[in-house]
């Protein structure tokens, strides 16, 4: 591919990287509900190595960009190849899901609820359990309140044991210190 090829592939990531930087919060919020736009130029795989990972470093913002990247990310599976890699969601979406503000937490939770419904057993067994486990276990409430509404969504799709875990989990949480948490 000629150098001029090449920097057309690339501007659509670069004009995102500029707008997610800038100090303007509604140039940030445009550029958020514009992931899928972008996501279709790079395709699957650049979307998987490149965008992800940079929204995954990305999660200072102002509450509403981080609500509004909490809830593209929801619907971004079909963006990142399919069900099958659905599962590089969940990384930038626990990190939302431990945030102190409750509307992010709660379009985080939803969203992966929302993605773990499009994984098959084997993933969700893999990457979300123990993304619910970590949650479950962090020393800070707000990640234990996000855990708290993780259960329900996998217990249906996997092995007896991987129940069982999902319970004495859950237990665990019921009986937290914390009264927020319970």
């Amino acid at each position: 591919m000629d150098e001029q090829g090449q920097g057309d592939e690339l501007y659509p990531i670069a004009v995102l990287i500029d707008e997610l930087k800038h100090d303007d919060v509604l140039l940030r919020l445009n550029a958020i509900r514009r992931l899928s736009t972008i996501a279709l130029a790079l395709g699957p795989e650049r979307t998987r190595d490149e965008l992800i990972p940079f929204l995954d470093e990305s999660v200072e913002d102002e509450d509403e960009v981080l609500t509004a990247l909490s809830e593209e990310l929801g619907n971004f599976v079909e963006y990142v190849g399919g069900p099958d890699y659905g599962h590089v969601l969940l990384s930038p979406l626990e990190n939302l899901a431990t945030i102190e503000e409750p509307l992010v937490r709660d379009k985080a939770v939803e969203s992966l609820n929302k993605i773990c419904h499009q994984l098959s057993q084997q993933p969700i067994e893999q990457y979300f359990i123990p993304l619910t486990v970590r949650l479950s276990k962090a020393d800070w409430f707000t990640s234990k309140i996000s855990a708290a509404g993780l259960y329900t969504t996998p217990y249906s799709h996997v092995t007896p044991q991987s129940q069982e875990g999902l319970r004495q989990q859950f237990a665990q949480l019921v009986h937290d210190d914390t009264p927020m948490v319970r």
